[in-house]
């Protein structure tokens, strides 16, 4: 490991953190509408979603197996 390898945030030592508190610290915000997560863009084609909703289906059914 390198001795300038930049050091993670000091977290708090207790076993338990509450969510508001690991949230704070990390520096994430609530989501203030579904709008926020949409992902126009995230497919390229019909096609790519087909295969990518195939494939998410497939992994369900082998976990519900």
């Amino acid at each position: 490991m390198s001795s300038n390898a930049e050091q993670m945030p000091e977290w708090p030592t207790a076993e338990h953190v509450p969510a508001e508190e690991l949230a704070r610290l990390q520096g994430v915000r609530p989501v203030a509408s579904v709008d926020d997560l949409a992902r126009p863009d995230m497919f390229e084609s019909d096609d790519e979603l087909d295969d990518f909703l195939s494939d998410l289906y497939a992994s369900r059914r082998a976990g519900a197996a």
